[in-house]
């Protein structure tokens, strides 16, 4: 070891000469097979070289990643099953997507990869806003996010309802930036007053003219504060502001784009129940188009794909579940590796189709079921005997 750190130090061409002094200090090298040699070698190689290769982001090197170090983030989804959710959710360029994810932003950053930037997509999200972690990692440009949307996913029933409407988002961040400044007010207010306590009570022991004492009362008053401080502070509002106003636009516009209800497709990948989130969904999403449901487990899909063909409307209902397993790929020594991947997830995929619409409108029943007695009245086919023939 110690000869190895001076390699180090020196900085000579390390690698050759590490590994060759290992292989000549190793008392059962010789002793190995060949494959066996290449192995050790390969080891050592990749124990002591330190070797960066800078490469640019992509959909499959993200879900490796996050599935070797961090499987929770995106909720244990594999990289073979993203691949089959983008191939039958039919993402490509120029359609209008829906995807509601709690995956970190990778299915987000997958579908945005795909779509080149041409087309639209409107993401729901829960909570105060959407969390795009692993869409930032791909590094798109701003053309991208042009076509980007978000809703928050709390305002989806009343838009299925109708009773959707611009004060509904107005609002919520004007509410919350008076809560930001009233919270400002009264921490301000309870500083001065802790800090008037504090002079007060430092008045009696402490004997000191009454100029100084007038200095250092407006000194602690947080009131008198410099100009630039106050400059920042009121710049700092108005971008707050600016910002909730560009918010609330894009807001407008992915409800005017759900409101066509005309989607090219749905995918949802959320730790949720993913049956009530299905059923109110599917209402965006144009006929004939696909759709794709993710979850960790098998039985909540069970439980949605009972729901859909209660509900009607789907077609090519389909619950699976990826299998993989990785090769070893060597001259001679090609084989499968002893150790695989549990489990990556289920899908639920299928079709929309446009809703029957006899039953909600009698007078086409009525006129069906004319139609059916009428053919059921038709008097058979008479059978006319064929004359003999005289031979």
């Amino acid at each position: 070891m110690e000869e190895v750190f001076s390699l180090r130090r020196r900085r000579k061409s390390l690698l050759q000469e590490i590994v060759q002094q290992l292989i000549e200090n190793s008392t059962t090298f010789r002793d190995k097979t060949e494959f066996a040699q290449d192995k050790y070698i390969k080891k050592k190689k990749k124990k002591y070289e330190a070797i960066i290769t800078v490469v640019k982001p992509s959909t499959r090197i993200l879900s490796i990643m996050y599935y070797a170090r961090e499987p929770g983030k995106i909720n244990h989804m594999r990289y073979d099953t993203l691949a089959q959710m983008l191939t039958l959710g039919n993402v490509r360029a120029g359609n209008k997507m829906i995807v509601m994810e709690t995956c970190a932003g990778l299915v987000l950053g997958a579908m945005m990869e795909r779509m080149g930037g041409f087309g639209s997509i409107i993401q729901l999200y829960p909570g105060g806003g959407p969390v795009r972690a692993a869409t930032a990692c791909f590094g798109f440009p701003k053309s991208f996010l042009s076509g980007l949307y978000e809703f928050p996913l709390n305002k989806v029933d009343s838009l299925l309802n109708g009773t959707f409407s611009v004060e509904m988002l107005a609002s919520e961040p004007k509410d919350s930036a008076s809560v930001e400044e009233s919270n400002g007010t009264l921490e301000e207010k309870q500083t001065s007053e802790q800090d008037n306590e504090d002079s007060v009570a430092e008045g009696p022991e402490s004997h000191h003219p009454p100029e100084q004492e007038t200095m250092e009362i407006v000194s602690q008053d947080p009131e008198y504060k410099e100009p630039k401080e106050r400059g920042n502070k009121k710049d700092y509002i108005q971008e707050k502001q600016r910002r909730q106003e560009e918010q609330r636009k894009r807001h407008l516009e992915a409800a005017a784009l759900l409101s066509e209800r005309n989607a090219d497709g749905l995918i949802v990948a959320s730790r949720f129940h993913p049956t009530p989130l299905l059923l109110s969904l599917l209402d965006f999403v144009a006929p004939s188009r696909p759709f794709v449901v993710y979850c960790q487990y098998k039985e909540p899909l069970l439980e949605c794909y009972t729901k859909l063909r209660e509900r009607g409307g789907v077609i090519n209902l389909r619950l699976s579940e990826t299998w993989l397993r990785n090769y070893q790929v060597l001259p001679d020594r090609s084989h499968p590796k002893l150790l695989m991947s549990g489990g990556g997830g289920y899908l639920l995929s299928g079709f929309t189709v446009a809703m029957d619409n006899l039953k909600a409108d009698p007078s086409l029943k009525s006129n069906a079921s004319t139609l059916e007695s009428n053919k059921t009245e038709e008097p058979a086919a008479k059978k006319r005997k064929c004359p003999e023939s005289d031979s």
